[in-house]
């Protein structure tokens, strides 16, 4: 990559209670493989400490894994948050244990993708690479 280009950067984040983060690394991995430049925050973050480290790390978007059930209001909130600072166009995206009665409620909301698992790595690159309109 020539040192002019600037990669696409996206935070990956895991709010809430839970503590497994084994999609959310094979996310950044296979991000990270596609060329993105990745920040992940770790388990157990707060909605406020991910957005916060979002704006300060310049990101494009923001990608939360939830298994905790607490999708609906943890994705809602980083949203609203966003938007109370000035940062709506830092796109989010999530993946996790989420039902799929609950993606259009979540797309609806501001959501721009929803991975569950068994997506596969090359669909989820595929999909962020339109959304955030990388050159093929």
């Amino acid at each position: 990559m020539d040192r002019n280009d600037k990669r696409i950067r996206i935070l990956i984040g895991k709010p809430g209670l839970d503590g497994h983060d084994r999609g959310a690394k094979y996310v950044a991995q296979i991000l990270r493989d596609a060329g993105f430049e990745v920040i992940y925050t770790g388990i157990r973050r707060t909605p406020e400490q991910i957005v916060e480290a979002a704006i300060q790390e310049d990101v494009s978007a923001i990608g939360l894994s939830l298994l905790s059930g607490a999708h609906k209001f943890l994705f809602k909130r980083v949203i609203d948050l966003l938007k109370e600072k000035g940062a709506s166009d830092i796109q989010v995206f999530g993946g996790g244990t989420i039902p799929p009665d609950d993606i259009p409620m979540l797309k609806q909301m501001g959501v721009c993708a929803v991975f569950t698992p068994g997506t596969p790595g090359r669909v989820i690159v595929q999909t962020l690479k339109e959304h955030l309109q990388v050159p093929a």
